[in-house]
């Protein structure tokens, strides 16, 4: 119907072609917006974009779109309640399913572990008995430990490969065999492998053997570098996982070995800048852990053991972790560079060694493990083949040659004298800097003392002064009073021609009692500013309770004065120092002798009252503490700059920092001298002297 409706619009011109299409979940068709006529009542279901094109539904379709929207929803709803039911038989099966799925999860592993070994040749390990306490065996299991070659050995595998290196090496070859057929080879043990002609044998890895007695608990592996300590050590750990893991190794045999329940290691540098750690103390809080959690089952791997440190303690700490380890675990492997740790299996039959094989004729390594053996490390040998300077190697080898044992005993007697010599005379060291700082705190108490006087001499003049200054109101209130009731008297018994001039009698009167009660102004602050001490003069100092201060330097573009007050020396500021009234009578300038003395007398005023007054703070004798001291000795420059600026913004006001820099490369001492002389708040600095050699004193404002 709706074609032939479409054709009939087409052939009137309503349309460029007959269009049927869906809006709205109902038929229609396309009709121009100006032939909607030709379609007498049809409903416009939707309209075209650009308003030219309208969609209608037919008169004669509306039933038959009715009917398919009820058809239509009894349809989804008939898929729903099948829907619904299938879920509720699912839901019933839940557990069915996930048994299915485990089953299924099992049985893919198996497959893949049996596709792994198929693809490296792998062999099935065999755990020991005595590593299941409390487990049943089998005759069958009994039959195949009995045809073992040693039952004697706790760890029996020859010829295992590292897996991850061998996978690297089986990849190669099986991108080779996509191009071009090969032939089958064999490796060094027996297992056939196909491998390509463009590849040799030596393209896979050395094949590695594990022999390790039922009474050794712990294996000290030693050797070059590069010769494969650690790969050895990681290729036991990555075979102990296999084997629990229920995979094939790739080896030969059947490998023996115990089940272990835990599997530590410590492998690589823990060093971390987040953690705070360097790279001995991130190894030692991986050994830590390692100790805390291992038990009689597990198997302990440790890399470089003891390394990071002084040679010395590395190998004191290390043989006092082993001897820990060996009653408390079922096995543990370590590599090591330090010879003494070798020694151990003579002392106690726990102990074990092993090497890893270096040939001195061609100076590479063999990758070969010598049980029994304690290997070298052959720095020298291995710096030779990759080309180091052949000066450098020789000047090393007359030092091994001087470093050994009998030579050593002769050069730590001569090193313990230096150090003897050296522990006496800092100990006189001590001794006078402990008596020049008993000689401080005495002038530091001296001070203390006067201090405390001056205060408590404040506090009494101060009430002197209060109760003087409440007499003086008194007595003054008292006069006025008198005065007022003199004034009033006459005022009612005279006239008016006599007002002014008891008015004017009146205003002298009251002007002389002001006068009489009113202190004599001080000094004028620009005489005092405008004195300048010398060298050598004897001054005032604001803080020091009245003591007198010697000038030791004094420049005149520079706000601050250094005085001496007994053994204690202190930068002071200028409007601290207060001339004696000799010196003052110099710098003041005037014209009346009465002037000259109001302003000696003045002077001498304002020393004690300057005294007592704490609105200008001065640097004063400091005392170094460490409150007031920042140590960048053995810092790097950023680390000290860092330390040198935070102790600066916690500086207190108007205080003294004493900056220690050392005399080491001076490269701390430049930066630490930068920042005094750009930051904003050191108005000054004081540099290091023959009485403080490393150390500069700053002034903080």
């Amino acid at each position: 119907m709706l074609k032939e409706v479409s054709s009939q619009i087409f052939q009137a011109g309503g349309i460029d072609r007959p269009l049927i299409t869906k809006r709205r979940s109902r038929m229609c068709v396309g009709i121009r917006a100006s032939h909607r006529y030709l379609l007498p009542g049809g409903v416009v279901l939707n309209v075209s974009s650009s308003g030219a094109t309208y969609f209608m539904e037919p008169k004669d379709a509306i039933d038959l779109n009715n009917l398919e929207v009820r058809l239509s929803s009894s349809e989804k709803a008939e898929e729903s309640a099948i829907l619904s039911m299938l879920s509720s038989e699912i839901a019933n099966s839940e557990s069915d399913i996930n048994n299915l799925l485990d089953k299924i999860l099992e049985i893919d592993l198996a497959f893949a572990r049996a596709a792994y070994a198929q693809w490296m040749n792998g062999v099935c390990p065999i755990f020991k008995l005595d590593s299941f306490e409390g487990c049943d065996s089998n005759d069958e299991d009994n039959d195949i430990l009995e045809q073992q070659e040693d039952d004697n050995l706790n760890v029996n595998i020859v010829g295992i490969r590292h897996p991850l290196l061998l996978e690297s090496s089986l990849d190669i070859i099986s991108d080779n065999l996509a191009l071009r057929s090969g032939n089958a080879a064999k490796f060094g043990d027996g297992n056939e492998v196909m491998a390509t002609t463009s590849h040799s044998i030596s393209d896979f890895p050395v094949p590695v053997d594990f022999k390790i007695g039922c009474g050794t608990r712990v294996v000290v592996i030693s050797g070059p570098n590069t010769g494969g300590k650690t790969a050895s050590m990681k290729t036991l750990g990555l075979a102990s996982l296999m084997s629990k893991a229920g995979m094939h190794l790739p080896a030969k045999n059947n490998p023996k070995l115990p089940w272990f329940d835990l599997i530590l290691a410590d492998i690589g540098d823990h060093q971390s800048l987040e953690q705070n750690l360097s790279t001995f103390s991130g190894h030692i809080s991986r050994i830590c852990k390692i100790l805390e959690v291992a038990t009689t089952q597990s198997l302990v791997l440790i890399d470089e053991i003891g390394g990071g440190t002084d040679p010395s303690e590395g190998v004191a700490l290390s043989a006092s972790i082993l001897q820990y380890l060996k009653d408390r675990i079922n096995l543990a492997v370590v590599t090591t560079h330090y010879a003494d740790l070798s020694s151990l299996k003579e002392k106690d039959t726990c102990f074990d060694n092993a090497a890893m094989e270096f040939s001195l004729e061609t100076l590479q390594p063999t990758y070969r493990i010598l049980w029994g053996c304690t290997g070298d490390s052959n720095a020298l040998s291995i710096a030779q083949s990759i080309g180091f300077d052949r000066n450098i190697i020789d000047r090393a080898q007359n030092w091994v040659e001087k470093f050994k044992p009998e030579q050593q005993q002769e050069r730590r007697g001569l090193l313990y004298q230096s150090l003897q010599e050296e522990r006496n005379r800092l100990k006189a060291q001590a001794g006078k800097a402990a008596s020049i700082h008993a000689e401080v705190m005495s002038v530091y108490n001296e001070i203390q003392v006067e201090a405390e006087d001056l205060d408590r001499r404040e506090m009494e003049l101060m009430a002197k002064e209060t109760q003087q200054v409440q007499q003086e109101l008194v007595d003054a209130k008292s006069q006025l009073e008198t005065l007022m009731q003199k004034f009033e008297k006459q005022l009612k018994s005279s006239g008016r021609d006599k007002l002014n001039s008891l008015i004017k009698e009146t205003e002298s009167a009251i002007a002389s009692i002001v006068k009489a009660h009113t202190p004599a102004d001080h000094f004028n602050e620009a005489d005092q500013t405008s004195y300048t001490p010398q060298i050598g003069e004897q001054v005032h100092v604001k803080g020091l309770g009245g003591k007198l201060a010697t000038v030791v330097e004094s420049l005149g573009d520079v706000e601050t004065i250094l005085v001496q007050y007994g053994k204690v020396k202190a930068r002071v500021k200028k409007s601290n120092i207060v001339a004696l009234p000799s010196n003052a009578k110099n710098a003041v300038t005037s014209s009346s002798v009465h002037q000259g003395r109001q302003s000696r007398r003045n002077a001498e005023y304002r020393v004690n009252v300057d005294i007592k007054s704490d609105s200008d703070i001065s640097y004063g004798p400091v005392v170094r503490t460490s409150k007031n001291t920042v140590d960048l000795r053995g810092m790097r420059v950023e680390e000290a700059s860092i330390h040198l600026e935070m102790a600066i913004d916690a500086s207190r006001p108007y205080s003294v920092l004493f900056v220690i820099h050392g005399t080491g490369t001076g490269a701390v001492k430049e930066r630490a001298l930068e920042i005094l002389q750009n930051h904003p708040r050191i108005t000054n600095h004081e540099p290091e002297s023959p009485m403080n050699y490393g150390c500069t004193i700053a002034y903080v404002k």
